[in-house]
């Protein structure tokens, strides 16, 4: 069987790379998951600014690019990238991309932007990990992606705000054990 063939067999490993740039197309995470693709830093980046381009003016939400297939999606100052080969079925490469979407944006809080995405990167990074391994997509639901990461950006007391108020909930908890522990006292006393 020859090459030509080969390449147009179905195959598990349908994403090829999945990116999230900012509205300058400066990447804020990339995860290749072709090797032979763009084995390159370099090749990488040169990919992601031809693609950013390309779509970032454009009102379209599928690309033809570099013989790929590019499925991508914005939100405030975010562009949303989904790329797999020129065969590859692009209902399958948006599936992925809206799992993403919503999945981070379940996990923001609806608070897709720029900030709130590099305050909570480890959580995003699970995300994408559930949804794709190795270029096999595992999950399209973004309901079992949220349930499987159990990440809240909530929950990631970062902010000193957040910690402020951690304290604050550990002194009144601890001033309400302590009056009691005064009053169960008192009234063993005055028996």
């Amino acid at each position: 069987m020859d090459r030509k063939w080969r390449s147009q067999e179905p195959s598990l490993y349908t994403v090829k790379a999945v990116f999230i740039l900012d509205n300058d197309g400066n990447r804020l995470l990339s995860k290749y998951y072709d090797p032979e693709l763009y084995p390159s830093m370099k090749e990488q980046k040169n990919f992601e600014m031809n693609v950013f381009n390309k779509t970032h003016k454009a009102d379209n939400e599928i690309s033809f690019l570099e013989g790929m297939t590019i499925v991508y999606k914005s939100s405030i100052d975010l562009f949303f990238y989904v790329a797999g080969s020129a065969q590859e079925n692009e209902l399958m490469l948006m599936a992925v991309l809206n799992c993403l979407f919503e999945s981070l944006s379940q996990m923001l809080r609806k608070n897709v932007e720029k900030r709130t995405l590099l305050d909570n990167m480890d959580g995003v990074f699970l995300v994408v990990d559930e949804i794709i391994d190795g270029g096999v997509i595992l999950e399209s639901d973004p309901q079992q992606v949220i349930e499987k990461v159990n990440y809240r950006a909530d929950d990631n007391p970062l902010s000193e705000q957040s910690v402020a108020q951690h304290i604050t909930e550990k002194l009144a908890l601890t001033s309400n054990v302590l009056q009691s522990a005064k009053e169960q006292i008192k009234w063993s006393i005055l028996k």
